[in-house]
C-alpha cells in the first residue's frame, strides 16, 4: 500500500464544507469521486484540516493511502489525471508519493488561516472577503488580536462538537494587517483550531472593534469557559485555510 499526499487549493462558495455529508457537495466527496475514476478503486481522503461551509483553502494538506489493485500511474502524472476528473472549483497543486506513510492530520504541528475583511462592497470580493455594514476601528481590531495568542481553552470561542475530546490550543500568531485602504487581513495560527474557533474569534474582535467589547472583558470571556459570552461568527466568505505545517525532518516539498 503506498502513501500518497497532497497539497490541494478549493473555492469553498458552492460547498457544504470539506467532510463527506448525505445529500450534500463537499470537497472531500468531490475529491473521492475523482480519485475513483483515476484509479479505478474507492479510496479514503483525508485531510489536515475540516473547514465548514463557504470557506476557502489555498494550501490544504490531505493523503490517501493507494490499495493494492489501484491503477498504477506514474507519480508526475497523478496531479493532472486527477485534475482532469475534478469540478473546477477544486485543484490538485501537488501529489508526491511517500516511502514512510504521513498522516495529513495527526502528523500536521499547525495550521494557519487567514481572514479577510474589506469596507469596499466589490462585487468581485463578495466570496472572498466579509464587508463589514458598521464601521469599525482597525486599532481596536489589532488590539484584539493579542488577546488570544498563547495557549488558551477556547471553548467560549468556538462551537460544540461532539468529537473534540478538548477545546485547548496554542496560538502562536494572531496579526491583523492592511493589505490597502479598504482591506485588512488576519493571520493566526495555532497547532490546531476547534470548530467555528476562527470565525469566533473574527467575530469577537470585530465587536471589540466597534467598541461593544474590550480586551478586558474579552480575555476574561475567554477564561469562563461559556459560549453564551461568544460573539456572533463572521461569515465564512473571509476565511481561507493557507498552510498546513509538518516536522522539519519530515523533509516534505510543501
Amino acid at each position: 500500500m503506498k502513501n500518497l499526499l497532497l497539497r490541494l487549493e478549493y473555492d469553498g462558495t458552492n460547498f457544504a464544507g470539506w467532510q463527506i455529508q448525505p445529500n450534500a457537495r463537499t470537497v472531500q466527496g468531490e475529491l473521492e469521486k475523482a480519485f475513483l475514476k483515476t484509479f479505478g478503486v474507492e479510496l479514503s481522503v483525508i485531510g489536515a484540516g475540516r473547514t465548514d461551509a463557504g470557506v476557502h483553502a489555498r494550501g490544504q494538506v490531505a493523503h490517501v493511502f493507494l490499495k493494492d489493485g489501484a491503477n498504477e500511474i506514474p507519480e508526475d502524472k497523478i496531479t493532472k489525471a486527477v485534475n482532469s476528473c475534478l469540478p473546477k472549483d477544486v485543484r490538485l497543486r501537488n501529489a508526491i508519493l511517500l516511502q514512510n506513510p504521513v498522516h495529513a492530520r495527526f502528523d500536521a504541528t499547525a495550521r494557519e488561516y487567514s481572514y479577510t475583511i474589506t469596507t469596499e462592497g466589490s462585487v468581485f470580493k463578495r466570496f472572498y472577503a466579509w464587508t463589514p455594514k458598521s464601521p469599525f476601528d482597525k486599532d481596536l481590531l489589532k488590539a484584539a488580536g493579542e488577546v488570544f495568542k498563547g495557549t488558551h481553552d477556547f471553548t467560549t470561542f468556538s462551537k460544540f462538537n461532539s468529537e473534540t475530546k478538548h477545546y485547548r490550543c496554542d496560538v502562536t500568531d494572531c496579526e491583523w494587517t492592511e493589505v490597502d485602504e479598504q482591506t485588512i487581513r488576519l493571520k493566526i495560527r495555532a497547532n490546531r483550531f476547534v470548530y467555528g474557533m476562527v470565525r469566533a474569534l473574527t467575530g469577537a474582535m470585530m465587536d471589540a472593534a466597534r467598541g461593544r467589547r474590550s480586551p478586558d472583558e474579552l480575555q476574561r470571556s475567554l477564561l469562563l469557559k461559556d459560549r453564551s459570552l461568544s460573539s456572533p461568527l463572521a461569515p465564512p466568505e473571509g476565511l481561507v485555510l493557507e498552510r498546513i505545517y509538518f516536522p522539519a525532518e519530515l523533509n516534505l516539498p510543501f
